[in-house]
């Protein structure tokens, strides 16, 4: 799987799309300068003018376009919060990259499903500087859906910087897992020479930009080519 992440342009957005991707990651965190504000949407995508709308999940537009799932990526957010962008953008995916505990997962699970959004998954994020960290897994068994191991930053998120991929040889539970933190164009050979069976894929994001929340589409093309000859 590969997820784009950051994004808020919905031309922009519209032409990641159309490169095959799995998963468009939309932040939901104000600080981060990736932030959605107020913009309207429609099945699952972020229109500026009409006749945007992307088809529904799974589903294909005459031209071949085939809708990626949506991630909405929050921090430490009022449960009430989540919610309202979950519906509201119809979100496949709910990134929870802060402090989120597993009875905040279960919560937010039990109110969304199967009432609002059935068919919503749980990406929770650990942040990895040390194999230590690694650890924090376990809290959530159960739980998480997907997990995403990313580099522990001062900020959340986006640093642009890799952690030691290795110490997730150390990872033995049984949730699946994207791999994120600072993953750039010139990775696709490491990529292709790191393995772990839990690994579904890899979360792109600041590194493939032009400016922030604006992503370098050749830049992303040329990364596809090249990891998916693995």
């Amino acid at each position: 799987m590969i997820k784009v992440c950051g994004m808020r342009e919905p031309e922009n957005i519209r032409a990641v799309a159309q490169l095959g991707v799995d998963l468009i990651g939309l932040i939901f965190w104000p600080k981060s300068p990736r932030y959605v504000r107020n913009i309207p949407i429609r099945a699952g995508i972020v229109p500026d003018k009409p006749g945007f709308n992307m088809p529904a999940l799974g589903e294909t537009e005459k031209q071949g376009d085939r809708r990626p799932a949506f991630v909405g990526v929050f921090v430490n957010e009022m449960p009430q919060t989540v919610i309202t962008h979950a519906y509201n953008y119809r979100l496949d995916y709910l990134q929870l990259h802060g402090r989120e505990s597993a009875t905040y997962i279960d919560n937010l699970r039990r109110t969304l499903v199967p009432d609002i959004l059935p068919n919503v998954k749980i990406i929770k994020a650990i942040s990895i500087r040390e194999a230590s960290d690694l650890e924090l897994w376990r809290e959530y068994q159960g739980y998480a859906d997907i997990l995403l191991f990313d580099t522990k930053c001062k900020s959340v998120g986006g640093s642009g910087e890799h952690f030691d991929w290795s110490v997730l040889e150390r990872y033995d539970g049984d949730i699946p897992f994207l791999l994120s933190g600072g993953i750039g164009p010139d990775d696709a050979e490491a990529l292709q020479q790191f393995r772990h069976p839990l690994c579904i894929g890899y979360d792109l994001n600041s590194r493939f930009e032009e400016s922030p929340g604006v992503k370098d589409i050749e830049r992303i093309r040329l990364f596809l080519s090249a990891i998916r000859q693995r």
